[in-house]
């Protein structure tokens, strides 16, 4: 698959073996790793933090293969799951760093395009989340709104 904004066609990337079972070295039953992700989620930590966490200190490798689901499908069930997703914070985050830049040096051309890039991937993410219904129908793009929930 090729790139979006760029002329390179993709890395490749390593993935998980197909069919892929609970590790034998992994000594957490399915309630201690529920219990391990929402004390994680209550300390104010993201899922793919969450998820490193387990990975590097209680070396679990894969959640998935041991509640059956990943950690945000189950954070969604539990109703602990953020108000906006991960991946959406992040780009509204960028988004609040690219508008200070680009008061202070409002010349600054590839920091505009990038303003642009990254407003895009917001419009098309927003599209997609409305439509699974994991925001809001009413929920809009306001840099304000979005300075607030950043800092």
């Amino acid at each position: 698959m090729s790139r979006m904004f760029s002329r390179d066609k993709g890395k490749s990337k390593s993935k998980k073996p197909f069919g892929m079972e609970n590790p034998k070295w992994v000594n957490y039953s399915k309630e201690e790793l529920e219990a391990l992700i929402l004390k994680f989620t209550k300390e104010g930590i993201s899922p793919s933090q969450v998820g490193l966490v387990l990975r590097d200190t209680y070396g679990i490798p894969c959640v998935k293969t041991i509640i059956g689901m990943p950690i945000v499908k189950f954070l969604l069930n539990n109703n602990t799951a953020g108000e906006i997703p991960e991946d959406l914070l992040c780009l509204l985050k960028k988004i609040v760093f690219l508008k200070k830049h680009l008061e202070k040096n409002k010349k600054d051309q590839p920091a505009k395009r990038g303003l642009r890039l990254t407003e895009s991937k917001i419009a098309r993410l927003v599209t997609y989340y409305k439509n699974k219904k994991r925001l809001s129908s009413d929920w809009t793009y306001d840099i304000d709104k979005i300075r607030f929930l950043t800092e």
